[in-house]
């Protein structure tokens, strides 16, 4: 949910900041990112990433795929423009670290797909947009835009990656988005949720010139150790941005909770079960 678990909206101009990006950013990658990892893992997998992979991040956010892919021994670029993500991201990839050496080579950009490019760079052989789209209305066409230049940086017939929202019905984590529907109704328009459509990265992957070459779906449960992780890990995903400025923080906070009640379990801990699709295409 690079990407993230969609890509952060800036403020509109003049608006006044009602969330701390650097502690946004700490519990994403301390909390909300790894909700991910069995969609991560299913495709390094299937494409087989390893030694001869190149790979391209975007919207690589704090960097756990890309240091899954390295991990595996592929030459990793991430590439995003929200700061606080990226830092956290240097961290956990960049020479520095006590094991960098298992993960030289690794490149964190901020800016655009173009700013990788170097004259040096051979073309990457996978690029991945793992930040699931369809639950944002807008957010394709962020990611069009990202793949057009992206593509360019690729091989003939290399893999492509998107990412996206399983069916509402097969989601837990819909219902609760919805609360922020609701609750950002005054501002309508760009940047608020709206239910996943199965075509949604078949579109994305024509409107960027890509060939569809395979899909997979993977079940990625959302589980929190309470309450309070799960409101600050679900608000780390930019998707209750828009309630936040159309309403109050603490009100945020109060409607998610409640949202979040009949997932709590006996012991306090909170789990959704949720399943994303993923799509495989191709580069001419």
């Amino acid at each position: 949910m690079t990407p993230t678990l969609v890509r952060q909206h800036p403020p509109r101009p003049g608006a006044v900041p009602r969330v701390d990006p650097r502690a946004r950013a700490r519990d994403w990658s301390e909390i909300q990112e790894r909700m991910l990892v069995p969609l991560y893992e299913a495709v390094h997998e299937r494409l087989d990433v390893g030694p001869a992979t190149r790979l391209l991040g975007l919207g690589c956010g704090s960097g756990l795929a890309l240091l899954m892919a390295a991990a595996r021994g592929a030459a990793v670029t991430g590439v995003d423009t929200a700061d606080d993500r990226l830092a956290l991201a240097r961290e956990r990839l960049l020479p520095g670290e006590r094991d960098a050496p298992a993960r030289t080579g690794a490149r964190i950009v901020h800016g655009s797909p173009v700013d990788t490019a170097r004259a040096d760079t051979p073309a990457y052989t996978v690029v991945t947009a793992f930040e699931p789209i369809g639950c944002l209305a807008g957010d394709a066409e962020g990611l069009v835009g990202l793949l057009t230049e992206a593509v360019p940086l690729a091989g003939r017939g290399a893999a492509v990656v998107l990412a996206g929202w399983g069916p509402p019905e097969r989601c837990a984590t819909a219902s609760v988005l919805r609360v922020a529907t609701e609750l950002a109704e005054p501002l309508r328009g760009t940047g608020v949720w709206r239910p996943t459509d199965r075509d949604d990265l078949e579109r994305v992957a024509a409107r960027a010139g890509l060939r569809p070459d395979g899909s997979g779906r993977v079940a990625c449960p959302f589980g929190y150790a309470d309450a309070d992780s799960a409101v600050r890990g679900l608000k780390s995903t930019g998707l209750f941005d828009p309630a936040i400025t159309a309403t109050d923080p603490a009100q945020v906070d109060k409607e998610l909770a409640e949202a979040l009640h009949p997932y709590q379990r006996p012991d306090g801990t909170v789990w959704m079960p949720n399943v994303f699709r993923y799509l495989v295409a191709r580069t001419p």
